[in-house]
């Protein structure tokens, strides 16, 4: 299965926009088997569509685009695909009346404008795709030229076709097919480098895996992928190749896939029976943010405070001036002061604080910029550590709230081993 993409935006183009249905379709496409053979991105402008549908059908016979399926005047996908094919369009009269039906029930005054009854317009002959999660179906269009399927922009409602309509009647058009797929692991507190030293003697026994290594603020991804193998096989090949990057990563690995470091964290508190508190300097709130942002974060984080300036310290988390006076704010003595004392103030069993130097200003030779120092706190146990953090402000922020984050898990993780 040959196809070509053609993303269809002015938007992104001009680079408002950052093009995630490329990437979606990409990923859930080679899943299935297919390759990508093209992707193209376009403005909305009828005649660059009908000039980018006209030579991906020439070259594979197959395309899908996405956007310009909406009812305002730059939504023009309809028109150039059914000009290329040759077919005018057509008005499916019961989509019209769910149409029609939908706006009453959103107690919209008036009739519904011409524009949105264009939405239930479609080439000739093509199949429309039900979209629950908006006004434009996606069309599936077969003609002699080839087959075009248009999916709206919007990037859920596109995922959500891809996977519900399109993914479906690819793989029954296929048939059985070799796939290309892959899967993550997910580490954090560990550098690029070290891990490659790591690994570099296991990457021959993933084989025919191949092994990628993916940095970011929150740490290395390690991704798995196996090219052009039956599924079974290619999932088997891949579940082996997971178990040898887990167990060699060790305590560096928090889970696969998407799987959010502040989710982690929660979990192992709620199965501890513990209540979370944070206590933050130089993040200012970040950490919160990440754990609050978890659904069902409430059953066991109770809150937190930013105490950007040392008299917040001070009055809100019992720091003393002395420690102030003698190790500064950045600094092991202020960071466990700060776990102990949000604890103190929120009754909670299990708690992290942050305090360092995020730059640009502000650093010294003894301080760099950077320098940040964490400590978390379990079952009256307080563990602090000192990392040394790369990046602009923003970047050095991210990864303090991601550091503070993993300390906390490792602590939460130890509590629960240890013997009774």
């Amino acid at each position: 299965m040959d196809l070509e993409l053609v993303t269809i935006g002015t938007e992104l183009l001009l680079g408002h926009t950052i093009d995630t249905n490329a990437a979606d379709l990409g990923r859930t496409l080679a899943a299935l088997g297919a390759r990508v053979q093209r992707r193209t991105a376009v403005a909305d402008d009828a005649t660059a569509i009908a000039d980018a549908v006209r030579a991906a059908l020439a070259r594979s016979g197959f395309v899908i685009t996405t956007g310009g399926l909406g009812p305002t005047r730059d939504d023009v996908t309809k028109r150039a695909v059914a000009d290329v094919v040759g077919v005018g369009l057509e008005t499916d009269t019961a989509y019209l009346e769910r149409l029609e039906q939908r706006w009453r029930q959103l107690g919209r005054a008036g009739p519904m404008p011409a524009a949105n009854r264009t939405q239930a317009q479609h080439p000739a002959g093509a199949t429309l795709l039900p979209n629950p999660r908006g006004t434009a179906p996606g069309i599936w269009l077969e003609s002699p030229a080839g087959t075009v399927v248009m999916l709206p922009g919007v990037p859920h409602e596109m995922r959500g076709l891809l996977v519900e309509q399109v993914a479906p009647r690819l793989a029954a058009r296929a048939g059985r097919v070799d796939v290309t797929r892959s899967r993550v692991v997910r580490t954090t507190g560990v550098a690029e480098s070290a891990l490659a030293d790591r690994l570099g003697s296991l990457e021959a026994t993933l084989r025919p895996a191949t092994l990628a290594y993916l940095p970011s603020f929150d740490g290395v991804d390690l991704r798995l992928t196996v090219w052009g193998r039956p599924a079974a096989e290619a999932d088997a090949v891949l579940g082996q190749g997971v178990d040898l990057l887990r167990a060699a990563t060790g305590e560096w690995c928090y889970g696969e896939e998407e799987t959010d470091l502040a989710a982690v964290v929660l979990e192992l508190a709620q199965a501890a029976g513990v209540r979370l508190a944070a206590a933050e300097s130089c993040t200012g709130g970040l950490v919160a943010g990440r754990l609050t942002a978890v659904p069902g974060a409430s059953a066991t984080f109770v809150g937190g405070v930013v105490a950007y300036a040392d008299a917040i310290k001070t009055a809100q988390l019992g720091v003393s001036d002395a420690i102030l006076a003698a190790h500064g704010a950045v600094s092991e003595a202020t960071v466990r002061a700060m776990a102990t004392g949000v604890g103190a103030r929120f009754g909670a069993t299990a708690t992290v604080a942050v305090s360092g130097i995020a730059g640009p200003t502000g650093g010294t030779p003894e301080k760099p910029v950077g320098q940040v120092w964490l400590a978390a706190m379990c079952a009256d146990r307080v563990h602090a550590v000192c990392v040394g953090l790369p990046g602009d402000r923003h970047e050095i922020r991210a990864r303090a709230a991601q550091a503070a984050l993993d300390l906390l898990r490792r602590v939460l993780s130890a509590s629960r081993d240890r013997p009774r």
